[in-house]
């Protein structure tokens, strides 16, 4: 037999957590292997390798299987330890006080954004997200702050090769109009969705150097609710701006 695909089999065992996080209960290996859509012997393995590792535990007669709290606790371990992440965490904390609304630290992974931490509005109608997820470059307010910290150059050679698909109705779908769009967001210092990637949600935007990299944050809830306090939610962004100036230059005066 072939070996097994160390890529398809790293992918399927992040699958295996996802699936507990969506379940959330235990599972069977009959239950588990079909919503992996994987053959059960993979699956036994799988779950086998997991439980010896300490990943996951057999609850009963019924051998059903859920994770331990092994993950958690790593997890945890490498958030606490994030050299730069746990500096802007106290600005993110400080901006959803402010503005009441979704908070989001993200970064820029090729021609993607992928969102490194959330802090969701208690709000009952808010733009709800997860760390991990990834969204375009072209329809996300982030992305489009990371495209405006991009020279002129950098910038078009970008746009020239970067698909543009139509994530909703509203979705900016050229590159001219992407880049008018970018130019407005240099000139007032904050980049804006509407409805752009998710209906009905409205997002504001900055990008900081924070240490050696870039990062956006951004405010994000329904339009009529976003558009309503732009200007209070630009002044508590520009605040927030400035702390991850500071953060920078303390970074930058240890080395």
């Amino acid at each position: 037999m072939p070996p097994p695909d160390p890529v398809k089999t790293a992918v399927r065992t992040l699958d295996v957590f996802e699936v507990f996080a969506a379940v959330k209960g235990p599972l069977t290996l009959t239950e588990l292997a079909a919503r992996l859509g994987s053959p059960m012997s993979s699956c036994h393995a799988l779950v086998r390798t997991l439980q010896l590792r300490g990943y996951v535990y057999i609850l009963d007669e019924r051998k059903r299987v859920y994770p331990t709290n092994r993950l958690l606790m790593l997890a945890q371990q490498i958030a606490q330890n994030d050299p730069v992440q746990e500096r802007i965490r106290p600005v993110l904390a400080a901006l959803q006080a402010d503005t009441g609304e979704t908070i989001i630290l993200g970064k820029r992974q090729a021609n993607a954004v992928v969102y490194l931490d959330v802090m969701e509005s208690r709000q009952t109608i808010r733009y709800a997200a997860n760390p991990g997820d990834v969204k375009p470059l072209h329809s996300s307010a982030i992305g489009k702050a990371m495209l405006g910290i991009l020279s002129d150059t950098e910038l078009a050679g970008l746009l020239r090769k970067l698909p543009l698909p139509k994530i909703t109705a509203n979705t900016i779908g050229t590159v001219n109009d992407l880049t008018l769009d970018v130019v407005r967001g240099r000139q007032r210092g904050l980049y804006i969705t509407r409805g752009e990637n998710v209906p009905d949600v409205m997002a504001i935007a900055i990008a900081r150097s924070v240490g050696e990299e870039s990062y956006g944050i951004a405010v994000a809830g329904p339009i009529a609710r976003i558009d309503r306090r732009e200007a209070a939610i630009t002044a508590a962004l520009t605040t927030a701006g400035a702390a991850l100036l500071r953060i920078h230059a303390a970074l930058r005066g240890q080395t």
